[in-house]
């Protein structure tokens, strides 16, 4: 299966958790600033780097599921940073700015693809978490500077590459399990 074959698939199955989730919680994430999300996102990915480093396992909800948020936190903070509002959503709303951000980051998936040779597949899981990782403290920084950057990409082009490294993640487990 291709690249955007394969993102197809694993965004199916976070669109079906955020649709789930949404009919459970309504839009509750909406009262979060940007910021929170950041964090929540951090955390996630702090989790994941932690079981690599220690490669021991307490709590049993699995890896697969942390790049899943972190790809559906993602894609939250990308809506809020657009509608800024603590303005809750039908379900209808919230799908179609979650379709939406998801479309356009598909696109940018293809294009960077390509130019990159797909390099991602030449690197390890735990490099990709660095990146997700490094991406988030850049996203951070430049919360600190009231979101104003000199001559770096936004928090939105950072928010993007966090969601595809999620991405290439899922696919490389997946790949892993099934060889």
């Amino acid at each position: 299966m291709d690249t955007l074959s394969h993102f197809d698939v694993i965004l199916t199955h976070c669109r079906e958790v955020f649709l789930k989730k949404t009919r459970d919680y309504g839009t509750a994430w909406r009262i979060l600033r940007p910021s929170s999300l950041t964090d929540q996102l951090y955390i996630k990915a702090k989790r994941i780097r932690t079981i690599e480093e220690n490669r021991e396992q307490k709590v049993q909800d699995p890896i697969s599921g942390e790049y899943q948020g972190i790809i559906n936190y993602s894609i939250m903070a990308l809506i809020q940073l657009k509608n800024q509002s603590d303005h809750q959503l039908d379900l209808e709303e919230a799908l179609n700015l979650f379709d939406a951000e998801v479309a356009h980051i598909k696109n940018l998936l293809g294009k960077k693809n390509h130019d990159y040779g797909e390099a991602w597949r030449d690197m390890r899981v735990s490099s990709i978490t660095d990146m997700i990782l490094m991406k988030l403290l850049r996203v951070k920084q430049i919360e600190e500077n009231e979101g104003r950057t000199l001559i770096s990409e936004g928090l939105d082009a950072n928010y993007q590459d966090i969601v595809n490294y999620a991405v290439f993640a899922l696919i490389k487990l997946e790949e892993t399990t099934n060889s």
